[in-house]
């Protein structure tokens, strides 16, 4: 691609198209909508990229890379930062080689998530600089800054897109990336990295020191841009809200923020100065309203109504002419369900007909409970399901606890079902436990990517593979039953009505190709194996 060729793309394919052309190294995640197609573009692009098991080994593994010279990135939807939240508040405080840019895709309105949450909130906690694209050319630019500001003040650096971002197309411009990245090598530097008490105080100073100064690089630099229009109508506006803002207001002055942590308040206090009237429009929490209203500066803010999800040209029209009227009920959509054909409806169908109380997990499982089976009792967080469903076998009285099982996919059992399989052996409750792994051999939900249980890497490779049944009984579980739920149907009712009542610790893997992706995922089988030779 030359530097003056424009093209139509995504947010998502945006970043991978900056991140590879900037050289970077390492690239992983773990798949989640909206921020999926950024490892597979950059992966097709060439890039090196891996799914990794879970966001939080993601990210430690992003930051070894930055920690040994390597342009790094760790891509994930919004509730995949809580995951990574541990190693992220630490990294911080760490000082890196080369860079690092952790992307958090949110999701305003939950089209594809359990929780609403503004990953805003985590630049401030963390202390981190944090940039919000507004459009695929912003995603361009934005991830070749981050990069820079990465390898400037050897920090991380967080890279903050939307569930339109990410999926709307617009063209871009490929420009003059990052300078390209110096050869990996290691240097020590124990105090910057061993983050024990002594080493971790002076480290926090430092962090807050590079912060002020990051702000007040902010105030004049390019990512903090001036629109002159109508003085009587200003309007401070950041990631997506900036486009539906210019459209509503294309004649009034505005200051569109792109490093929105730290802010640069001086700047913001300037344009406030100058207008007659001064609005905050942006999406999801009050974020920014709050941090200028804490500077003394006299800004207005959307109302509460228009903090629940997303924004659109229409709700930024009633929010700068005041019309706070209850706003019509959107049309309903076709529910989600599971396939036709999906090889666990009998696994919920079974549940139904003994009455079992399902403790349920981020997945396709989450499916079965809508009608016709409304076969699951709770869905809270990746893995969850063991935790909670031990929970309830813990409190309920004996014959209702027999009820209990605890249902989780083979991706999400991977990506954090193994410490509650941990727990279930080490705090059995009274009546045992059943756990059941839905082994559809794909991370389904988000399109068919791979796992560790697949054996293959994100590009389709062959890699190790982690068989779930071995690592139950490795775990010291002895009653593990692999079952196909489709063929073996009747022997699946049969073992759960077992386990359910034997009063010990039970796995059953429920093994059984995903229909949707069947096809795919056997031509990748068939590719990933090895070729055999003649003697």
């Amino acid at each position: 691609m030359t530097t003056t060729e424009h093209i139509l793309i995504s947010g998502n394919e945006a970043v991978a198209l900056a991140a590879f052309e900037s050289g970077v190294a390492f690239a992983t995640g773990y798949p989640g909508t909206p921020s999926t197609e950024i490892l597979e573009r950059f992966s097709a692009l060439g890039g090196p990229a891996r799914w990794a098991p879970n966001e939080k080994v993601a990210l430690e593994v992003a930051l070894g890379a930055a920690f040994g010279g390597g342009r790094a990135l760790a891509a994930m939807k919004h509730v995949g930062l809580n995951v990574a939240a541990d190693p992220l508040f630490s990294a911080a405080y760490t000082t890196i080689n080369g860079a690092l840019v952790v992307v958090s895709a949110d999701d305003p309105g939950m089209a594809s998530s359990q929780n609403e949450q503004d990953n805003r909130r985590y630049a401030v906690a963390a202390a981190l600089p944090m940039l919000e694209p507004s459009d695929s050319q912003d995603a361009y630019d934005f991830t070749v800054a981050a990069i820079e500001l990465s390898e400037r003040w050897r920090l991380p650096v967080l890279l903050r897109m939307t569930t339109r971002v990410c999926h709307s197309k617009t063209v871009v411009r490929a420009r003059r990336p990052a300078a390209p990245p110096a050869a990996a090598r290691f240097e020590r530097d124990v105090r910057g990295r061993v983050m024990i008490p002594a080493y971790a105080r002076p480290a926090h100073r430092r962090l807050r020191e590079k912060l002020a100064r990051i702000a007040e690089w902010n105030e004049t630099g390019p990512l903090t841009r001036l629109i002159s229009g109508d003085r009587k109508l200003g309007i401070i506006a950041s990631g997506v809200a900036f486009m539906h803002a210019r459209e509503v207001a294309p004649s009034a002055s505005m200051l569109k923020l792109g490093l929105t942590h730290p802010l640069p308040i001086g700047a913001i206090a300037d344009f406030a100065a100058t207008t007659e009237r001064c609005v905050v429009i942006e999406e999801g929490d009050p974020f920014l309203a709050e941090a200028i209203r804490a500077a003394g500066i006299a800004v207005e803010d959307k109302p509460e109504p228009f903090r629940f999800g997303e924004l659109n040209v229409g709700r930024v029209r009633r929010i700068l002419v005041g019309d706070d009227s209850p706003e019509p009920e959107p049309l309903p959509g076709k529910p989600p369900a599971l396939c036709a054909a999906c090889q666990y409806l009998p696994v919920f169908e079974i549940f139904r007909k003994l009455d079992c109380i399902v403790s349920g997990d981020i997945g396709c499982s989450t499916l079965g409970a809508l009608p016709p089976y409304e076969a699951v009792d709770s869905t809270v967080c990746m893995g969850a399901s063991i935790g909670i469903g031990l929970g309830l076998r813990h409190v309920l009285p004996a014959a209702e606890a027999r009820r209990v099982v605890s249902v989780i996919g083979d991706s999400t059992f991977l990506h954090s079902g193994l410490t509650g399989l941990v727990e279930m052996i080490y705090n059995p409750p009274p009546t045992g436990h059943l756990l059941i792994i839905l082994d559809n051999s794909t991370t389904a939900m988000t399109g068919l990517q791979e796992h560790p249980g697949s054996g293959r890497t994100l590009d389709h490779q062959p890699t190790g593979k982690v068989v779930l049944e071995d690592l139950a009984r490795a775990f010291g579980i002895e009653d593990v039953h692999v079952i196909d739920p489709v063929a073996e149907s009747s022997k699946l009712a049969l073992t759960i009505s077992e386990c359910l009542g034997n009063g010990r610790i039970n796995v059953i893997v429920a093994r059984h190709t995903c229909v949707l992706g069947a096809k795919q995922i056997e031509a990748w089988a068939r590719a990933a194996m090895p070729v055999e030779t003649a003697p």
